[in-house]
């Protein structure tokens, strides 16, 4: 116990000498968090709109007001005629078309029925789809306060609620996969580079020439990084609390230790890549772009995996940050307990001692 000290100490007079160590621990992740926090939401804000008005009538200057009261739309011509609003689609200039027809507002008081077209520009369909839903709840708000003082024989008044998330805030989604994304490449970086280093420096051979165990040396190399990791990990989370609003609904210390497994998974499998790489260049590449990918396409914060073919499906079974995720989302968001994410945890642990295994079989104790 007393050489596994020393070699941990060792480990951590390493990492504090190395600027860029700590600079991809803790500067990278607070980078990451704030970035992707702010720029990934899926709400579509600041469209460019045009109005095509040819009633130029009460209801429709009302409408129009209601859009511009709106945080959603940016109002870039409140009279075009249809010439003109083909032309800014094709330069890009707008988003989305607004077109009142003639006498809207007669037709609203006497037919009691008027219409409005929308259109939009396709090429990118999710957004287009956003926009219309976007006009459309207006102009259903616009409908419902002209009804209020109307006779309806018969009213269906639909009433929504938004569970976890009321506000449809699009960053309380992608700060769970942003951390698992975030904690996945750095543990799995730093530790990759753990024992190619020590074989590039021309120190392993101390090492296979003392005493210890490997299984010594494999956790002598990932306690000072899980202590970094989870210094790291609480960094992450002030700063999503505090500065991006993330609530946690469920208990602290549950979501702690889920992460402390995750982390050790993470580590894990960055000691396998080191064992079973030749250089720091190669082991970096491997733990850095190899594990960015599948973590974004499989952990399902972006692309719901629900969409994938089955063959994807089951390819993401086997990426940790997957099960992270589920587990940070149901603690965070809908304060559930262990006895709600036991499944998840115990596939990580699952992970985590395969993954420590195969490091501990593919250490080499031979350098030749």
């Amino acid at each position: 116990m007393k050489q596994l000290v020393v070699f941990i100490r060792k480990e951590f007079y390493h990492v504090f000498r190395d600027r860029r160590t700590l600079l991809i621990l803790f500067g990278l992740p607070t980078a990451q968090i704030m970035l992707f926090g702010y720029a990934l939401s899926s709400e579509v804000k600041n469209i460019s709109l045009a109005i095509v008005d040819f009633s130029k009538d009460v209801a429709s200057q009302q409408i129009v007001g209601k859009i511009q009261s709106s945080t959603y739309f940016t109002i870039q011509q409140s009279t075009m005629s249809y010439g003109d609003m083909e032309r800014a689609f094709l330069k890009g200039k707008i988003k989305a078309a607004l077109v009142f027809p003639t006498d809207f507002y007669d037709d609203l008081q006497h037919v009691k029925k008027a219409q409005i077209q929308i259109i939009t520009d396709a090429s990118d369909p999710n957004t287009a789809t956003t926009i219309t839903n976007y006009l459309t709840r207006i102009v259903g708000d616009y409908q419902q306060e002209m009804n209020q003082n109307a006779r309806v024989p018969y009213q269906i008044v639909t009433e929504m609620r938004m569970l976890y998330n009321p506000d449809m805030n699009g960053s309380l989604n992608f700060i769970p996969g942003v951390l698992a994304l975030i904690l996945m490449i750095v543990c799995t970086t730093l530790t990759s580079v753990s024992i190619v280093r020590e074989k590039e420096l021309g120190t392993m051979e101390v090492l296979l020439v003392s005493p210890f165990q490997p299984i010594l040396v494999l956790i002598a190399k990932a306690v000072p990084y899980l202590v970094l990791s989870l210094l790291d990990f609480v960094l992450i989370l002030v700063l999503a609390v505090f500065v991006l609003h993330m609530p946690i609904r469920g208990s602290v210390s549950l979501l702690f230790a889920e992460s402390t497994l995750f982390i050790i998974c993470c580590l894990s499998l960055g000691l396998m890549i080191s064992n079973v790489t030749s250089s720091q260049q190669v082991a970096m590449l491997v733990s850095m772009m190899g594990m960015m990918l599948p973590t974004i396409l499989f952990t399902g914060f972006i692309f719901p995996l629900e969409n994938m073919p089955v063959p994807l499906q089951i390819i993401a079974n086997v990426v940790p940050s997957r099960w992270y995720y589920l587990i940070v989302k149901a603690i965070m968001l809908k304060g559930l307990g262990l006895g709600a994410v036991w499944k998840e945890t115990l596939i990580l642990m699952g992970m985590t001692l395969a993954l420590l295994g195969i490091s501990l079989k593919n250490f080499k104790i031979r350098l030749a």
